[in-house]
């Protein structure tokens, strides 16, 4: 045989391997995009409507008439009746009365708080020595987070500061009787500023008991918990256009009942779904994040394919007390199940033996094909919900040994091709 033939034939196998190596690669690619796959994965799904509405509650407005205003209780503090709720100064000369009152209360706690540990050697080294240790004590728990301590070990540095102080000052005289003069012209001082800030300075008591916000936004008065009997649909839309007018006046106000309301509008149909007497969960998403079960306590006349629903309920009053027109999700149910594209879902007839005739029939059974190994198998679903572009199953019956191997879980590769499957199809 020729050298140029031999040579010929060898190019000629290279170039032949070389095409079905071609054709293999792209029948195995083709293969594989015929039957793409998704990850299962568990999936809540809610029944929701959104609503858009007022809370409403039974409320005071505080007011008062002063140069400078100072709030006492936070927002959402419970207030007992007579009760400060804010100082209000003439000037600002009585503010400052106020400030230096606030900073020789605090020097009064701490020197009696020093008078009462008096007890043990008021040796000026001892106690510089308690003094280092009680700082090693509070910087070690503050590094490790423990601040369960915190007042009492801040009040124990205080005391032995003071307690340190007044035995140098004094001289060699007893540090307990420095103490008791200190605390003694400080309660006359004290004495002298109450009377002349009494003088600039008025205050606004609670003339009831309740619930102090700072937020007094007009509405007060436009919507009250005794208007939500005959409240329509026409007045619930005239109240979201109007803006109430400023009181310059007000301080703040009172929130005097523990239950309070959220009033909107719902078409006939979402509105049919509720039931006087029974609760929903009500969804809060934007200016505070929670879920709160209210109770149905109005449903309105229709008007024009609207009603007004009325939900009631004494729950998260104080972390709600900012919030008036609200956009909320009244949720009917929560479905939870593993979710799926809905190609992935298939028809298949399978062969079934009764039990007690022995008789056998095709039936249609609901599932997936998943990918296990290099199998495909099929897995029985049941559909829990639909939506437009993804199902929400769960495992069909899985009693027996047989169906709880092929039940469908969270994490499964789930086949979503077109393409003909079949139960042990090899895939790759």
């Amino acid at each position: 045989m020729k050298q140029g033939t031999l040579n010929s034939r060898i190019v000629m196998l290279v170039v032949l391997a070389a095409v079905l190596i071609s054709i293999g690669v792209s029948a195995f690619s083709s293969l594989r995009e015929l039957y793409p796959t998704v990850l299962a994965y568990t999936y809540t799904s809610d029944d929701s409507v959104e609503a858009t509405g007022f809370l409403v509650r039974q409320e005071s407005v505080l007011a008062g008439q002063g140069g400078t205003v100072e709030i006492l209780p936070e927002e959402g503090e419970k207030v007992s009746l007579g009760e400060t709720v804010a100082l209000l100064y003439q000037s600002d000369a009585g503010l400052a009365q106020r400030e230096t009152l606030q900073q020789l209360i605090l020097e009064r706690d701490q020197l009696e708080y020093a008078l009462d540990q008096t007890g043990g050697s008021g040796d000026s080294a001892q106690l510089s020595d308690r003094v280092a240790d009680a700082i090693a004590d509070l910087r070690g728990a503050a590094a490790t987070g423990d601040l369960t301590g915190l007042e009492s070990q801040t009040m124990n540095l205080k005391s032995l500061i003071y307690k340190r102080s007044y035995t140098f000052d004094a001289e060699g005289e007893d540090s307990t009787a420095a103490l008791q003069a200190a605390l003694d012209d400080v309660n006359a001082q004290i004495t002298a500023l109450t009377a002349q800030a009494s003088q600039s300075t008025s205050r606004v008591t609670a003339a009831q008991s309740g619930i102090f916000s700072g937020l007094v936004d007009g509405y007060e008065s436009l919507i009250t918990p005794e208007m939500l009997e005959t409240i329509t649909p026409a007045q619930l839309k005239e109240l979201s256009s109007q803006k109430p007018a400023e009181d310059t006046s007000a301080i703040g106000k009172l929130i005097t009942n523990s239950t309070w309301y959220f009033a909107c509008t719902l078409s006939e149909a979402d509105a049919a779904r509720l039931v006087e007497g029974r609760s929903i969960t009500v969804r809060f998403s934007r200016d505070w994040s929670g879920e709160v079960d209210m109770t149905v306590e109005r449903l309105g006349d229709a008007v024009d394919g609207q009603m007004v629903v009325v939900l009631s309920t004494d729950k998260f009053l104080s972390d709600t007390t900012l919030l008036r027109r609200q956009t909320v999700e009244l949720v009917f149910d929560t479905i939870s199940g593993i979710r799926l594209p809905k190609e992935a879902l298939r028809v298949e007839q399978q062969t079934v033996t009764d039990s007690e005739t022995g008789e056998e029939s095709q039936v249609s059974v609901t599932g997936v094909y998943a990918l296990v190994g290099q199998q495909a198998e099929f897995k029985p679903v049941s559909i829990l919900a639909e939506e437009d572009n993804y199902i929400l199953v769960t495992a069909a019956d899985t009693s027996t040994t047989t169906a709880a191997k092929k039940a469908l879980r969270a994490g499964d590769k789930i086949i979503i091709s077109s393409g003909e499957l079949y139960d042990g199809k090899v895939i790759e």
